[in-house]
């Protein structure tokens, strides 16, 4: 028996013909054109694909030819690819039927990449039978071949965390404060009495305490807001009504002078708004009591739409229920003052100083902003631990201290302050970052993994679904996950989508720090030819890690270099 393989290997294609010959012919010339030389490894896969040819009586039609592709590892390992049966028109079986004029065949087998398989080659055994017996010795061909480029194992899971922004400390803060002045029945002279109420008492001294040098009050404004009981005719009540407001007002700007308020002093610092007659105090003051006719009086008045027909009934009610001239009406007969102010919050100075001095005098909200301006990460780090100590059920804040322990590498210590995040809120924020955590802990994608991202509609969020979707050797939705992002992620997608001069920009705006992008950048340039590139992209990825020489002398993306002496020089 004599066996002839002609290997004819190139870049687009590699065509293997097997002249096999017995005392009669069995297999005739077989050609071989192997679609992807070296094999790929993509999403965790490798996948050979054939196009073959049987010439007009290329297979004897009384024998049945088992052709297995096999991956020889160079460590000895030999991973058997899919057997494809073949059989001539006379030869029972269930084999492909190749008819005496010959035909074409497509072949395509997937198999899980192995990690030896990144260092070997593809060959063919062929076992023929005829008639149930072995016709001629089983025949292995010589390499059709090379393997495995494994370039998606570039893959630099940098999941992307968040840290929460959702403070709400403000620097300012405006608030109000109020006091009530009453008068006596048609009169807008203050008694003394009044300006002795604990209320007033309390303005002033707010206002007096607001002077301090140390205060951080600031009385922005006073706005009096002024009233007449409805009993008596309108127009007399809204002139009394707007005498009270400018009595008040009159008041205020005296007490100012005597304590040096100049704000006070000034008649622009006061907004005098005269309300005139009450109703809708008359109705809140006569609900509050407990009066068994109060309903009967508010549905009187309710009935009377004229509003002098209304007066006229109070005043007659009031003759009949004595209860409201002794506690509605002299309720109505006031002026309201309200202070406005701002409340001045601590100085990014300050925090700094107290959240390093004092932590426990902060409310929540400061000692987050605190944490968020620290810029240094240990000092960062240390504020996020005391705030967690002193808040431990703020979500926001244990997850940060995650995010910052995840920035500086620590990768454990993130998932264990994510976890306890997660168990105080379930949100997008908090479960992104697990997903983050276990994303890189297991080294690779999981169900859950996934599951976390795909919920979620960060921005960040679709990144790191990205990352899987590479690892999943989808692509094109990697890079529409990723958006317009300038990562090495997103160059590789690009280069394994042979999309080499996206790619191109995006490693030209990276830089050549970094071993990967200039390992990537290599890689490129071997696949478009430019070996002065590939070379010197190698060179600048040996000086950073002088572990890839290692790989990049095995690295099948490589293979048509091998025995060229620049790329030989560098090793």
């Amino acid at each position: 028996m004599k066996i002839m393989n002609i290997n004819k290997l190139s870049v687009l294609a590699v065509s293997l013909l097997l002249a096999l010959f017995t005392s009669c012919s069995i297999i005739e010339d077989v050609e071989y054109d192997v679609v992807q030389n070296p094999l790929q490894m993509h999403g965790g896969d490798v996948t050979l694909q054939i196009n073959g040819k049987f010439v007009e009586k290329g297979l004897n039609s009384k024998v049945i030819a088992e052709l297995t592709p096999i991956f020889f590892c160079t460590d000895g390992n030999e991973i058997p690819f899919q057997t494809e049966i073949f059989q001539g028109a006379k030869a029972a079986g269930n084999g492909k039927v190749v008819p005496v004029e010959g035909m074409e065949f497509k072949y395509s087998s997937t198999i899980p990449y192995q990690k030896c398989m990144s260092e070997g080659e593809v060959k063919v055994r062929i076992v023929v039978t005829k008639a149930g017996e072995q016709a001629i010795e089983p025949i292995l061909t010589e390499k059709i071949a090379d393997g495995t480029t494994t370039t998606p194992l570039l893959l630099n899971l940098d999941d992307k965390v968040v840290s929460s922004k959702e403070c709400n400390f403000k620097r300012i803060n405006s608030f109000t404060k109020q006091a009530t002045i009453n008068f006596a029945k048609g009169k807008f002279n203050i008694l003394s009495k009044e300006k002795r109420d604990e209320d007033i008492k309390e303005i002033f001294d707010f206002i007096s305490n607001s002077m301090e040098d140390d205060s951080r009050i600031e009385i922005k404004s006073v706005e009096i807001s002024s009233y007449a009981s409805p009993e008596g005719e309108i127009d007399l009540n809204s002139d009394l009504a707007s005498d009270r407001g400018e009595s008040t007002m009159k008041f205020l700007m005296s007490k100012s002078k005597r304590m040096k308020f100049d704000s006070g002093k000034d008649k622009s610092f006061y907004t005098v708004n005269p309300k005139g007659e009450d109703w809708n105090g008359f109705k809140d003051e006569v609900s509050k009591t407990d009066n068994e006719d109060k309903e009967l009086i508010l549905r009187v008045l309710q009935m009377t739409s004229d509003l002098n027909k209304r007066e006229q009934e109070i005043r007659n009610m009031a003759k009949t229920y004595k209860f409201l001239e002794k506690e509605v009406l002299p309720q109505l007969r006031r002026s309201t003052i309200t202070i406005n102010y701002d409340q001045v919050g601590y100085s990014d100075d300050e925090l700094k100083n107290l959240i390093a001095t004092n932590p426990d005098t902060l409310n929540v909200e400061e000692i987050f902003q605190a944490c968020i301006n620290s810029e240094d990460l240990n000092t960062k780090l240390r504020n996020y631990n005391e705030a967690v100590r002193i808040y431990p059920n703020d979500w926001r804040l244990t997850n940060n201290k995650g995010y910052v322990l995840y920035t500086m590498g620590d990768i454990d210590g993130a998932g264990e302050s994510f976890e306890k995040a997660l168990s105080i809120t379930d949100n997008e924020i908090v479960t992104n970052n697990l997903a983050s955590v276990k994303h890189i802990q297991l080294g690779k994608k999981s169900d859950e993994v996934k599951s976390y991202f795909e919920n979620s509609n960060l921005k960040e969020s679709k990144y790191n679904l990205g990352l899987v979707n590479i690892e999943e050797g989808k692509y094109e939705d990697a890079l529409l996950q990723m958006g317009n992002a300038d990562s090495f992620n997103a160059a590789l997608a690009n280069v394994l989508l042979e999309k080499y001069d996206l790619a191109n920009d995006i490693l030209d705006k990276l830089g050549n720090e970094d071993a990967n992008v200039n390992y990537l950048r290599a890689v490129l340039a071997s696949r478009t030819n430019n070996v002065e590139s590939m070379v010197e992209s190698l060179k600048a990825a040996f000086e950073v890690d002088p572990s890839l020489k290692s790989k990049a002398k095995i690295d099948r993306e490589f293979i048509n270099h091998f025995q060229n002496a620049d790329f030989l020089a560098i090793f």
